[in-house]
């Protein structure tokens, strides 16, 4: 009689667990609930934050101010977990095939083609972003409609801006070059005095897609997406571009910084003249921690500066998609966004849009001093050209191992 009692409490505990349906139905509550609501559900649990991990300032200002802000205003402990974009990529999609319905990262940090791929595989929660209070309150919607040209449909929160910008040290040149036919002159002038880092090396390859605008005619004509034909038409001449200076580079174009911190470390040696970093406020970073010296300052090109946003996003396998979201809501915010801007903290440039901040809150970001390495937007905004779409990107990294790199 005991048993067969135990029998059907076990039968009725079974028959009320929640099943695929409503394990389901639950997620998608959090796309239609209060925002509060999500927050309370994420209350005294863990987030497990993967992004890219090779910035020490940038970890410091992770495991401290922002894990710091989330303990103390959700409760939440957050946990960085420091793994290329494309290594969480594959582990995704690994589980996805293996039919893994709860993994352990929660949020991402993610962009460009890792995206497109990561949404086109369905490896993505959403879409999430407009739940957010301070994505409606602070972001131009504009602003995160695209990620290198693919649609993001909500799928990410925007949480940083950056453009591509050069260095140099004024003690060695008095007057770096203002266009890519200037450098190039330039490089010819100086051998062995420029390298650039090898694609797909996020820097080196934000360069080859700077010159790719730049010696084909500029960025209008590859806005509407992927043209095969047109890209088979004008990628020789970036190609003839960077096959022409090969002889007058760093070690006479033989090898190539394998990425952008041995680049780094070649420039503050002196043993070129350039450096280059897809963050504005790199130089200055790299001065207050003593690596770079004093005299270091950054220039734009007049034929126009990269620019783009950076992205959060939840997978769909996430174990805390509430916690997810609380985090990816906190990054946007007014106070993360002040925070980060600071050249001391990281100086990644604010994602959300000033002219819906308040004066008070506008001053606090105009008074931000970013030292005098980093260029202001008065310099930066009438160069700024847009990421082009993925589709170029990953053509251009395998073009130029083909035709530059292998040749």
């Amino acid at each position: 009689m005991l048993k067969k009692h135990i029998a059907l409490i076990a039968f009725w505990i079974l028959f009320m667990l929640p099943g695929p349906a409503a394990a389901k139905n639950t997620e998608d509550s959090l796309l239609q609930i209060p925002f509060q609501q999500i927050a309370e559900q994420a209350r005294n649990h863990q987030v497990r934050w993967y992004m890219f991990g090779g910035w020490a300032h940038v970890n410091a200002w992770v495991d401290t101010y922002v894990a710091g802000e989330m303990k103390k205003r959700y409760d939440i402990d957050l946990v960085r977990v420091p793994m290329d974009a494309g290594i969480f990529i594959n582990k995704l999609l690994n589980e996805k095939a293996a039919g893994k319905k709860t993994g352990n990262i929660d949020l991402l940090w993610i962009n460009g083609e890792n995206f497109k791929n990561a949404k086109e595989a369905g490896l993505l929660f959403g879409p999430f972003a407009q739940q957010l209070p301070n994505i409606r309150k602070y972001v131009d919607p504009e602003s995160m409609a695209h990620d290198f040209g693919y649609p993001v449909e909500g799928y990410e929160a925007p949480y940083g801006r950056a453009q591509f910008v050069f260095e140099y040290d004024t003690a060695a040149v008095s007057a770096p070059p203002q266009t890519i036919t200037g450098l190039n002159e330039w490089i010819r002038a100086n051998p062995g005095s420029f390298t650039y880092p090898q694609p797909p090396d996020f820097t080196g390859s934000a360069f080859i897609r700077q010159l790719f605008y730049a010696v084909t005619g500029g960025h209008e004509q590859y806005l509407s997406g992927w043209d095969p034909d047109l890209f088979a038409r004008k990628a020789p001449l970036l190609w003839n571009w960077l096959n022409a200076i090969e002889p007058f580079l760093w070690q006479k174009g033989q090898t190539y910084p394998k990425d952008s911190a041995f680049l780094d470390t070649l420039f503050s040696r002196g043993e070129v003249a350039f450096g280059m970093s897809y963050h504005p406020s790199h130089a200055q970073n790299k001065i207050l921690e003593g690596s770079y010296p004093k005299s270091v300052r950054t220039f734009v090109m007049k034929d126009g500066s990269i620019y783009n946003t950076h992205f959060t996003a939840i997978p769909f396998n996430a174990p805390n998609k509430a916690g997810a979201m609380v985090l990816a809501d906190f990054l946007i915010s007014m106070d993360a966004q002040l925070s980060k801007y600071h050249p001391d903290k990281w100086g990644d440039f604010p994602a959300l849009d000033l002219k819906r901040l308040n004066p008070k809150e506008r001053k606090q970001f105009q008074s931000v001093d970013l030292g005098p390495a980093t260029l202001g937007s008065d310099t930066l905004n009438p160069v700024a050209v847009p990421e082009i779409p993925s589709d170029y990107l990953e053509a251009l990294e395998q073009g130029w191992k083909e035709h530059v790199l292998d040749n």
